[in-house]
Order: structure tokens, then C-alpha cells, then sequence
């Protein structure tokens, strides 16, 4: 069975040497590491309907967030958005599980809509109830999620497809819908060619 996360890890590292970035990757390769087995399944037990992709790709590196593997810490561009060239950071599993009320807590007021949507748009694919909202955080942007954000919907509203991709993006504020599923999202990145790498998408 076709691996995607294998797939695009794979991509990735071709990007980032494309793109002069041969060392950071070395670097980043040597050291980085998948998420425990206690790990994956807290994760699981909190997001039951996670998708194989993303625990594929926690297996080959559990979050490139202030995280520390071997005694070095990393913070290392590992995923983009539609945001052209825009770089984002993956979240490990357990901090996933640890930003599990984040949406609800920052984005609640938007879900029931209580802005004019002139003013901040919001895909109808988005439920208007934020009691009922399921959103896995999986991504901050590079500039420590105050600009962006990506979360995995597992409570779209009856336009939208559950395991659905949400970018939030501040200034101005929006909140769409990038994929309708995990794999999907990283299709769209390796045809966008990993377009977030260039001789500066290293931060460590």
C-alpha cells in the first residue's frame, strides 16, 4: 500500500536540497524521531478518527516544534498551506494531544458566527455551532501560529466532509478550507512543489 507521508518526506528532503539546504536537512535528518507507541495511542484515544497519513508521518518525525531529539532542539519547516510559500511547522503527537480545547478556546466566537462574515470570512463548510466542534491541531506557521494555523475537522457542517483540512489565517482573519482530508493536503503540497522551501526555510 502506498505510503503518502513516506511519499512526501521523501519530496521534501529532494526540495530542501534543491534549495541549497543540504546540510539543515542532514542535520535535521540525523537527529529527528517517531512518535513513541504511548504517544500514538494517547493520540488515538483522543482523536479516534485521525487519519493513517498523519500517524505515518508522526512515525518518521514526532513534531518539528521546539521539539528536542537526541539532547538538540529543533524547530524545522516541514509543511506549507495554500498561503503561497508560506512555511509551517508540524505539531507532535503529543502536543497535539496537549492543544486538544485550542480551537474551541481561540475560535469559538468565530464558528457561531458572531462577526460580520464581510469581515471575516468562514467557509459554510464550517459548522456555526462551536459546542459541537472537533478540530485537531496539527500545524502552527512560522510565526508561532500567530498568523496561521491548520487543524483536521472531524465535525464539518453538512456541506463539508469530515477529516476536512481548516487554515486559519489572521490579518485579515479567515478561516477556510484547504483539503477535504489529511492526504489530499499533502497531495496539494508536493504538486505545489513544497513551494514554503527556500535557502531560508531553516529555523532551529
Amino acid at each position: 500500500m502506498k505510503n503518502i507521508a513516506q511519499d512526501y518526506m521523501n519530496g521534501l528532503k529532494k526540495a530542501y536540497i534543491d534549495n541549497g539546504v543540504t546540510k539543515e536537512w542532514n542535520d535535521f535528518e540525523k537527529v529527528k524521531e517517531g512518535a513513541s507507541d504511548a504517544d500514538i495511542v494517547a493520540l488515538k484515544e483522543v482523536y479516534p478518527q485521525v487519519p493513517k497519513s498523519l500517524i505515518e508521518l508522526l512515525k518518521i518525525v514526532d513534531g518539528t516544534y521546539f521539539r528536542e531529539f537526541q539532547g538538540k532542539e529543533i524547530n524545522f519547516f516541514l509543511l506549507g498551506s495554500d498561503v503561497e510559500e508560506y512555511p509551517y511547522y508540524l505539531l507532535s503527537a503529543k502536543q497535539i494531544v496537549e492543544n486538544r480545547t485550542k480551537a474551541y478556546d481561540y475560535y469559538a466566537d468565530y464558528v457561531n458566527r458572531e462577526f460580520d462574515p464581510e469581515d471575516i470570512p468562514i467557509s459554510d463548510k464550517i459548522i456555526d455551532n462551536a459546542q459541537k466542534m472537533n478540530w485537531l491541531h496539527f500545524s502552527d506557521c512560522m510565526n508561532n501560529g500567530g498568523t496561521s494555523q491548520l487543524f483536521i475537522d472531524f465535525s464539518p457542517s453538512d456541506k463539508g466532509v469530515c477529516g476536512q483540512i481548516v487554515r486559519f489565517l489572521h490579518d485579515p482573519d479567515e478561516i477556510e478550507v484547504i483539503a477535504d482530508s489529511f492526504e489530499e493536503y499533502l497531495q496539494k503540497l508536493m504538486e505545489w512543489e513544497y513551494d514554503f522551501i527556500n535557502e531560508d526555510s531553516v529555523s532551529w
